[in-house]
């Protein structure tokens, strides 16, 4: 697995691979304007993609998508984005996944993220800003709250 950096046409593919835009903690990201990174395999492919956003200190993970799951793509990006934050001085890499998102959920724990907080309904108000998040998510699971991971630097 090779990790690089998006940039240029690469971001902007990405960017629209993975929705374009996103809203977390009330806060619209367009993914264009963030910094990433891509997982590529052995031919070359992109198989998964991150973006982030660095303030105050704090890296959130803005997207992170997977093309091929159970092959390392995520827990390699991931990885990226703490060095990137380490280096950067940040104390915490956190990041917001929907409370339906059950695979997520076990992912990030799994790689040593913690769950800092259940913002209640707050779904439901990013709604406001995307109208395209779907109501009901996997599983049949009513899309609703938003759960924010952490780990601490």
């Amino acid at each position: 697995m090779d990790i690089r950096v998006l940039e240029g046409a690469e971001r902007a593919e990405a960017a629209r691979e993975a929705g374009s835009v996103m809203v977390s903690r009330g806060q619209l990201h367009v993914l264009e304007h963030l910094p990433g990174y891509y997982a590529a395999d052995e031919d070359g492919n992109t198989v998964g993609e991150v973006f982030y956003h660095i303030e105050n200190r704090e890296c959130e993970v803005v997207s992170l998508e997977s093309r091929r799951e159970n092959r390392g793509a995520g827990t390699e990006l991931i990885g990226a984005v703490v060095r990137r934050a380490r280096d950067e001085g940040c104390t915490r890499v956190w990041l917001i996944t929907s409370n339906d998102n059950t695979r997520a959920i076990r992912f990030y724990q799994k790689r040593g993220l913690d769950l800092k907080a259940v913002h209640r309904d707050a779904i439901t108000e990013a709604r406001k800003l995307k109208p395209s998040i779907p109501l009901i998510g996997m599983d049949g699971i009513p899309i609703r709250h938003e759960l924010e991971f952490e780990l601490t630097l």
